[in-house]
């Protein structure tokens, strides 16, 4: 008996296992064929069969016709992840809280920006969060299943529970803001460090798609975050605080950083030090880049010398980071992604020229590709996480 016991308990785990597996791979590559299933699993058709209608009767994929070809045969129905499976995305800012609708299948429904005018506090960016949760009723309305929330923070957060150990730019130091987001909104919670999310994004869904090793590197206003992805697992450290490269030193002669050191990258190549010489005050992303683009174009030298500066600047950080990870991949966000945007070639060229040749050889520079989704994606993944691991849990 309890030889049977066991064995069916064997089975049971297995059958999870390959839930997850089957799952993770619909989210991952979109409408896939049960016969890509069964080639990427290795099981066999009827079991790839079970397993997609255990899904499709959990709610989380939904089966396609397949589109017409010229193939001989029948062909295979398509599984898709279920988009009315949704999770909720926050982001809080320095001057806004951003609330997302994402689903299942990695598409965002909705983005709500609420500006502030002010740094919130986390008790103020959680009520935020819940009014704009509340105000999104009908788009979660539509969903067959809200399964909580991720929240991507611009500051070092505790893994295993969400508390924000500090997030200077937002001056937030020791905040359970996962707690308080799920108390102010009546969904489980997750928090993670921004960038470290950001990296995840781009990793399944973005530029980094198809790469193991990956350094992603975002500006915004609230500092660079960076994530690192070492053989397609990210990068965290022992309490999750791994990938600060926005504090790796750049000039030895710089102006002291809010972390107290001196001369990180992050008070050398800045938002606000391009805003500056623009003559703007704010923008988001695709407006600073057209607006460099034109500076450029029509030979601004202020502004010209002060990308010169920043691209210096952060060739070094990109040295630092080629020569300790060896990434196959630098995928640059933000503001970041547009000083690389107005030359293409420079950067990497700058980067080759100081890293060790051998780390060198093989990487490759580019610009992040999910846009203003990037966020929203990578905290909804957080979200989804515990699901993809146990979808019959």
């Amino acid at each position: 008996m309890n030889g049977r016991t066991t064995a069916g308990n064997n089975l049971d785990t297995v059958r999870r296992h390959n839930l997850s597996i089957v799952l993770g791979i619909v989210h991952r590559r979109g409408p896939v064929a049960r016969s890509v299933l069964t080639q990427e699993t290795g099981l066999n058709r009827s079991t790839i069969g079970a397993l997609v209608a255990e899904l499709v009767e959990l709610g989380l994929v939904v089966e396609r016709d397949p589109e017409t070809s010229n193939r001989v045969g029948r062909p295979s129905p398509l599984i898709a992840a279920n988009g009315r499976v949704v999770a909720i995305a926050v982001n809080p800012e320095i001057d806004a809280v951003t609330v997302g609708v994402v689903g299942l299948d990695a598409r965002v429904h909705r983005r709500v920006r609420y500006p502030t005018g002010h740094v919130p506090t986390a008790r103020e960016a959680a009520a935020i969060a819940a009014a704009v949760v509340d105000g999104l009723r009908p788009d979660l309305a539509a969903a067959t299943r809200v399964v909580g929330v991720g929240v991507a923070v611009p500051g070092l957060v505790r893994e295993e529970d969400g508390v924000v150990r500090l997030a200077p730019h937002l001056e937030w130091a020791e905040e359970p803001f996962a707690a308080e987001l799920a108390a102010a909104t009546g969904y489980p919670a997750l928090a993670a460090n921004d960038a470290s999310l950001g990296a995840n994004a781009e990793r399944l869904f973005g530029a980094g798609r198809g790469a193991s090793d990956i350094v992603y590197l975002n500006g915004g206003a609230s500092g660079i975050g960076a994530g690192v992805i070492v053989g397609g697992e990210p990068l965290t450290g022992i309490s999750g605080y791994a990938g600060e490269l926005g504090h790796t030193l750049v000039n030895s002669s710089g102006i002291r950083c809010h972390c107290g050191a001196i001369g990180c990258l992050e008070t050398e190549v800045s938002q606000r030090s391009l805003l500056r010489v623009l003559g703007m005050e704010a923008a988001d992303n695709d407006e600073l880049a057209r607006a460099l683009s034109a500076a450029v174009a029509r030979g601004d030298a202020s502004v010209i010398a002060e990308v010169d500066r920043q691209l210096g600047y952060l060739s070094t950080a990109l040295r630092n980071a080629t020569n300790v990870f060896d990434p196959e991949r630098i995928v640059l966000g933000g503001f970041l992604g547009a000083l690389h945007a107005l030359a293409p070639e420079r950067l990497p060229a700058m980067v080759a020229e100081q890293a060790l040749a051998a780390s060198a050889e093989r990487l490759s520079i580019v610009r992040a590709a999910l846009g203003s989704d990037i966020l929203m994606i990578g905290a909804a993944e957080l979200a989804f996480s515990p699901l993809l691991a146990a979808p019959a849990s």
